[in-house]
């Protein structure tokens, strides 16, 4: 029988009260509530990413305008879309792109060399075409001396040479899409997982989110921090555990969650609360040291209000409250301290 993992009691327990407080923060944020939208010092002072990843900013802004766009294109070139635009992770980017081509990139673009143009004229007014959420592996594996042709000649490998989007279309798994992402070079195992999961959002591929999962390096330190053992479980079996006693565990410390509207935890939100924990634990618990000290990210307001919209295939946007905006709300008291999500 498989020795049972033995939890650091405190750190356990603030992964939970972390996503309790903080959803309820999102909560209050989508309801127009006036900031701030947590009593915890913390929460109001530091960057946290939201409990659910789909209701994250980039995440929103790629299933509305890339996963369920309303331009006629092909499967295939929708999947490529979805890869290109996780790739580098900034709406500016994307939005340049389009700009610059009239329309969404398609499989054609990537062949003709417009898709480059259209990312060398990014890079040119932009200042950068990526995000600094993801630490992206070695750029020069197609021998460019430049990370955006690298990953060029990445798409055109996997979309034109090999074909990916026909073989993403008949995957019979979800481990099998990140499988068949995983080959490709600069596909690392952190970028492929948050890839599989970005082409599992879309109409075209659809499996649960809790059928497979993979560990990235803050959620490692995460796990690593709030349990004294894992016993015999590996940290993908501890990222499920914690997905099937989410419930109990709420009720135990008697905390709030009602899920995104009535949707809970999958893997891939328990693996980035762990990558949060870590983080807020470096404020809460910095006795317990890792390779990162500190939070380094404060609240910079983001300007642009977003319609909230889920992949439907969740049946939970008509749960929505009526014009569920992220990044809108009345205006704060004088005295009320900034805070970021």
């Amino acid at each position: 029988m498989k020795q049972s993992p033995i939890p650091r009691q405190r750190v356990f327990d603030l992964y939970w009260y972390f996503a309790s407080e903080r959803q309820r923060a999102f909560e209050r944020r989508v309801a127009g509530t006036p900031r701030p939208w947590t009593d915890d010092p913390i929460l109001q002072e530091f960057k946290f990413c939201n409990v659910f990843r789909a209701a994250d900013r980039v995440s929103q802004y790629m299933i509305r305008d890339v996963c369920y766009h309303d331009e006629s294109c092909s499967a295939e070139d929708r999947l490529f879309q979805i890869v290109a635009f996780r790739t580098f992770s900034k709406i500016e980017t994307w939005r340049t792109v389009r700009e610059f081509l009239g329309r969404y990139p398609t499989l054609d673009d990537l062949g003709s060399g417009a898709f480059t143009k259209a990312l060398d004229f990014a890079r040119q007014h932009n200042g950068g075409l990526y995000t600094g959420a993801f630490i992206l592996c070695a750029t020069d594996a197609y021998g460019q001396s430049l990370k955006h042709l690298n990953h060029v000649e990445l798409f055109r490998h996997m979309f034109l040479q090999e074909e990916l989007g026909v073989e993403l279309l008949k995957a019979g798994s979800l481990h099998e899409v990140y499988s068949l992402l995983h080959r490709f070079p600069l596909m690392g195992d952190f970028m492929s997982y948050q890839i599989t999961i970005d082409l599992n959002y879309s109409d075209l591929i659809n499996f649960s989110e809790n059928e497979f999962t993979q560990a990235g390096p803050g959620a490692l330190r995460g796990i690593k921090k709030a349990f004294e053992s894992l016993g015999g479980f590996t940290p993908t079996e501890i990222i499920l555990w914690m997905v099937e006693h989410q419930e109990q565990e709420l009720k135990r410390l008697g905390l709030p969650f009602n899920g995104l509207w009535g949707r809970p935890l999958h893997a891939i939100d328990c693996q980035g609360l762990f990558c949060e924990t870590d983080k807020y634990c470096r404020e809460a618990v910095p006795e317990l040291t890792s390779a990162r000290k500190r939070i380094k990210a404060r609240f910079n307001q983001a300007t642009e209000p977003m319609k909230l919209f889920f992949p439907p295939k969740w049946g939970i946007n008509e749960q929505l409250p009526k014009g569920a905006v992220l990044g809108l709300e009345k205006s704060p008291p004088e005295s009320a301290p900034a805070t970021l999500f």
